[in-house]
């Protein structure tokens, strides 16, 4: 994890966990933007811009999973065989801040915004939050943990990854009592504006976790 960048380091205890995962042929460098966001709202958290743990085999930067020969039949496939590492990135640094998976916000773009969504489909709960920008699942999943909170935010105008997984899998979770947002921004093609680093603060510090206030009804009565 050495290569990572450490953008937030609080003086104190962190409260919160914000781990950011790039695209495909991207590295650290290009989440530095949205982390400095986050800090500038959330000063307690510990935010992290974390490497892939593979070169990109097109071009130069990083990658998840490779993408020669991808197809929706072995997409699913490819991903199980990064989420090891994947997963072995969350733990390693709530390890290392003493951040507890309620607390962790997993925020990835393009192909870490898969692995995030993926991350949900894990028997082990690994964060409280998943924001997925411009990603999709690399299959519809019949449901995803309650305790877990995604939010989807995705360009209409994308395309590398159509806008129409997000308001797919939008609507399937749903239907399956999910605890999501989804945002689609009208003129944005496949990257993070300020308008989308905008509603990723709206998102995080506006939108109350049904578990939460789930939890208020029951202690109230």
């Amino acid at each position: 994890m050495s290569s990572s960048i450490i953008i937030q380091q609080p003086q104190g205890p962190a409260q919160q966990l914000m781990l950011l995962y790039h695209g495909f042929g991207a590295s650290p460098a290009d989440m530095t933007p949205v982390g400095q966001r986050l800090a500038q709202e959330f000063p307690n958290a510990f935010i992290v811009s974390v490497q892939a743990s593979d070169l990109s085999e097109v071009g130069a930067g990083y990658q998840w999973f490779g993408v020669r020969g991808v197809t929706e039949e072995n997409r699913p496939e490819r991903v199980a065989q990064a989420m090891p590492s994947f997963i072995a990135s969350i733990e390693h640094w709530q390890k290392m801040t003493g951040v507890e998976a309620a607390a962790t916000a997993i925020i990835g773009f393009s192909q870490g915004a898969i692995m995030a969504l993926e991350s949900t489909q894990q028997e082990k709960f690994l964060a409280g939050r998943i924001m997925a920008l411009s990603g999709r699942f690399a299959q519809l999943p019949m449901a995803i943990s309650t305790n877990v909170t995604v939010h989807f935010l995705h360009g209409k105008e994308d395309s590398v990854i159509h806008y129409g997984y997000c308001v797919t899998a939008a609507e399937h979770l749903v239907k399956q009592g999910s605890d999501i947002t989804a945002d689609i921004l009208p003129f944005l093609d496949h990257s993070i504006s300020p308008e989308m680093q905008d509603l990723v603060i709206e998102r995080l510090k506006g939108h109350i976790p049904k578990r939460h206030w789930e939890e208020a009804l029951k202690a109230s009565k």
